[in-house]
């Protein structure tokens, strides 16, 4: 199965509009993939994530207890299907693009969390992405006991003492309270913590235009948010396209017009007009 880049994106701009929190996250992710490799049959990789979803109801009959979702989980993705996160290679594009991580088994840990959200809700199970700044976590429940789980390292369990270390490491300071960073994530918001990681070392390597590019995937997922299409109509306009740029932001405001931060937007425009004067 082919679908053309226009198809592509109307299935993204349709996701967009969808309010659910919870959505088809590891199909959305290969939409996104596709955008990237047109010609990759997306067929071929839904068909993977149909046998995770079934060595996943093998592995996890009689699963009663919270840990042995988790060990039925880890066995499943990492023991059975070999993905890995890729420690040597961690910046290397591909590992954010979900049909490179199923290629190459694999990736980043959003990209990692993403097939365990779909092996785990295969089952009906409740798992959910977390907002712990500079490393994707997972939460899996059961029966109001929660575990918290590194999708990066095999789906290990992270206790307290494991998130402050983790914490001082990636930020050289002491963690504020936990409840403040592992608070759960909507889908949405798990994808486009996918696309910036691409859209980051995008502009790393001083391609802006591939982060233009980037940033136009985001914003038909996340049509809503302001922080992208801001960072997308400036960008345009640093390449010289500040028509296309003031174009989206009337596009935005004529959207959403009583948005709480549209002041931001209002003040972006009245900018890059002053540009075109």
């Amino acid at each position: 199965m082919h679908f053309t880049e226009a198809d592509i994106r109307a299935r993204l701009a349709v996701i967009g509009t969808q309010a659910e929190n919870v959505l088809d996250i590891a199909d959305a992710a290969l939409l996104l993939a596709n955008l990237d490799l047109p010609k990759n049959s997306l067929a071929k990789y839904r068909d993977e994530l149909d046998l995770i979803a079934s060595d996943m109801r093998a592995a996890s009959r009689g699963a009663a207890t919270l840990s042995d979702r988790v060990t039925a989980l880890s066995d499943t993705l990492y023991g059975q299907h070999l993905y890995q996160g890729d420690v040597e290679t961690y910046d290397d594009p591909h590992n954010a693009n979900l049909m490179h991580v199923i290629d190459r088994r694999k990736g980043l840990p959003v990209a990692l969390g993403i097939l365990a959200i779909h092996a785990g809700r295969s089952q009906g199970w409740d798992i959910s992405g977390l907002n712990f700044p500079g490393h994707f976590l997972l939460r899996l429940s059961q029966s109001g006991e929660h575990a918290l789980i590194d999708p990066f390292d095999e789906a290990r369990r992270v206790a307290g003492e494991d998130l402050a270390r983790m914490f001082l490491r990636l930020h050289g300071q002491e963690m504020p309270p936990q409840a403040d960073v592992i608070q759960p994530v909507s889908d949405r918001d798990i994808l486009v913590r996918l696309q910036n990681n691409l859209k980051i070392r995008a502009l790393r390597e001083g391609d802006r235009q591939r982060a233009i590019e980037i940033l136009l995937s985001i914003v038909l997922i996340a049509p809503a948010n302001v922080e992208f299409l801001a960072e997308l109509a400036r960008l345009e306009a640093s390449v010289g396209n500040i028509r296309s740029a003031l174009r989206r932001l009337d596009g935005f405001i004529g959207r959403y017009p009583d948005i709480a931060n549209a002041t931001d937007v209002l003040s972006l425009k009245e900018r890059l007009s002053r540009r075109l004067n």
